[in-house]
């Protein structure tokens, strides 16, 4: 016996075949006979009363609407439905008199979202960057705007098919989703493309987002095996600092991540999403000499410069490949660490990786092996986690570096 409502899923209801019958009549008739027609059946069924010019306007709209609906959806809309939208948007239908309410939320919902992962569409992103990008204007806030890549995921569509293919993006769609915050968004803009928004969050924010989100990936494709090297390339630009136009927004952000994209390196390198000529300028000012030599006054500049040390601290935003977790550094932030036991001692978040994170305590001679601490980092909330004492590492200033493992 057929379930309630299966007969709406064969056969259209009557008002709509009335109203497909009325699109084919009306396309007869002389356009001032269609205004007259058309303003009487907008103020008899959607109780609106416009003039017979705006009557014919509206239903140019409306039958364009629905077309494009359909195109979009991959289905027939019914005129009704079309009818809803138009009128709703023109601020002219207040009352939805035509359609319930519920059908066209599910109607809106599925027009602005990309079917395959779930995400916002292009279509969305527009209209959220120009409102998002009006506010920070308005407030005088910060908004990054993040387009992320995914590396090789051609090679994966033609070795392993579509349908492999179609799951690696499903699992950056859910990674995007499980890792940013309630007030950012994410869309799927292009075929291998997403992109971000983060409202008041700076440049180091943005990209220690960034490089979480792509740890976080590679973790979630490892149980599928694949022979390709699939990650996350992304490009960063943050108004007002990089522009205050979306087209400059977007395009510096677009050419920060094809700089990453092709720059040569292995894919589970980073590369700095700064400009070319801050990459190619000399490493960083007055480095900090390696633990193993004691800190002295640097010897004076000759015409043949002293041989370099055997090991160099590299700059925070590279990491070799010898490392088995991403190492993200979070100097120049406000992270810190709260131990929950004894003394609620502070310390300062030096980095962090997927394995653990580094700290930077003044005193640590009463430092358990082993110990409970509250996180604060940023984009994150709060993160209450059980620390084992790895290391310890004498830094300048009398302070001392502590290198803890995450306890399970």
């Amino acid at each position: 016996m057929p379930q309630s409502g299966e007969a709406y899923s064969t056969q259209p209801p009557v008002e709509d075949s009335f109203l497909d019958l009325l699109v084919e009549t009306l396309e007869g008739l002389d356009e001032s006979i269609r205004g007259q027609f058309l303003r009487q059946f907008f103020r008899t069924v959607a109780q609106i009363d416009v003039t017979e010019e705006q009557s014919n306007e509206y239903w140019i709209r409306i039958l364009k609407r629905r077309s494009d609906l359909a195109d979009h959806l991959g289905r027939k809309i019914s005129l009704k439905t079309a009818m809803v939208d138009v009128l709703s948007a023109a601020n002219l239908l207040r009352v939805p008199v035509l359609i319930e309410y519920d059908e066209l939320k599910k109607l809106q919902v599925n027009a602005a979202t990309d079917a395959l992962t779930g995400l916002h569409n292009r279509r969305l992103f527009d209209e959220y960057f120009d409102k998002e990008l009006n506010r920070a204007k308005r407030y005088g806030q910060q908004l990054a705007v993040v387009i992320l890549d995914l590396h090789k995921l051609k090679e994966v569509n033609d070795r392993h098919g579509h349908l492999q293919g179609d799951q690696v993006l499903q699992i950056a769609a859910a990674t995007l989703r499980g890792t940013l915050r309630n007030s950012d968004f994410a869309f799927r803009i292009g075929g291998d493309e997403f992109a971000v928004l983060l409202p008041q969050t700076d440049s180091d924010q943005a990209v220690t987002l960034c490089r979480r989100v792509r740890s976080q990936y590679e973790n979630e494709l490892r149980p599928l095996a694949l022979e390709i090297g699939v990650t996350l390339d992304f490009g960063v630009a943050v108004h007002p600092q990089d522009g205050d136009q979306k087209s400059a927004l977007m395009g510096l952000a677009d050419k920060r991540l094809y700089e990453l994209k092709h720059s040569g390196r292995a894919p589970s390198r980073v590369v700095p999403l700064e400009p070319p000529a801050a990459r190619e300028a000399a490493p960083a000012p007055q480095p900090a000499p390696p633990p193993s030599v004691p800190q002295t006054a640097p010897p004076p500049r000759s015409a043949a410069p002293p041989p370099p040390a055997p090991t160099i601290v590299p700059p925070p935003v590279q990491y070799g490949e010898h490392r088995k977790w991403e190492r993200v550094s979070l100097a120049g932030t406000k992270a810190h660490a709260v131990l929950t036991e004894g003394s609620q001692k502070s310390a300062k978040v030096i980095d962090l990786s997927y394995g653990g994170v580094a700290l930077q305590f003044d005193k640590v001679e009463d430092l358990p092996s082993q110990f409970n601490a509250v996180l604060h980092v940023p984009i994150l909330p709060p993160v209450r986690v059980i620390l084992r004492k790895v290391h310890t590492l004498r830094i300048d200033g009398g302070r001392t570096r502590v290198g803890c493992s995450f306890v399970s």
